[in-house]
């Protein structure tokens, strides 16, 4: 069952049944999403009015790839310093996050917000809504997608169950006015 969510005049986004067993962590206070694949749908339909935030590191931008379009203002950095008990690399907050943000997009633009799988785009969704954005919607399934689960696949563990890499065009081409930087 998808539900239609209005956002302007004539347009509409059905929101993906994914939703109905969303995790918490893709969860935001919108509740606004789309998967990677709507996101792009939805884009090439009118890229004018749809604008793609991707709020990973830079160098997940460039080394990973990003969707063509895609205006890269990272929520966070990575300190490069090892967190052993979540297994993961320290990440410290942007405080420019949302000064860069309402410098480059109006409160009452359409945007759909990337990350790796949908966590931190979901914690840029709420910094946004309460910057006083509301039409932001989290791409619940990032750029790279969810984990495979089946352990007898080739991919298990891999993130190709979904995503804007395993379902839409994307690019290492870098356009240096969208990619972050410090001036």
């Amino acid at each position: 069952m998808s539900t239609e969510v209005s956002f302007s005049a004539g347009a509409a986004i059905a929101t993906s049944p994914q939703v109905e067993n969303l995790p918490k962590e893709k969860q935001t206070a919108l509740g606004l999403y789309v998967t990677a694949r709507e996101a792009y749908e939805l884009w090439k339909a009118d890229s004018e009015r749809i604008k793609i935030l991707d709020v990973r590191t830079p160098e997940e931008y460039l080394f990973v790839g990003h969707a063509e379009k895609a205006r890269n203002i990272p929520l966070a950095f990575v300190k490069h310093q090892w967190n052993v008990e979540k297994n993961q690399p320290e990440m410290e907050p942007n405080p420019e996050f949302i000064s860069r943000v309402k410098s480059t997009f109006s409160p009452t633009d359409t945007l759909v917000v990337t990350c790796r799988s949908g966590g931190r785009s979901a914690m840029a969704v709420n910094a946004l809504a309460k910057a006083g954005f509301e039409k932001v919607y989290n791409i619940i399934d990032g750029m790279e997608g969810d984990t495979v689960k089946d352990p007898e696949s080739v991919h298990y563990g891999k993130r190709m169950k979904n995503g804007w890499k395993n379902s839409a065009p994307w690019t290492y081409e870098v356009n240096p006015e969208l990619l972050w930087t410090n001036d």
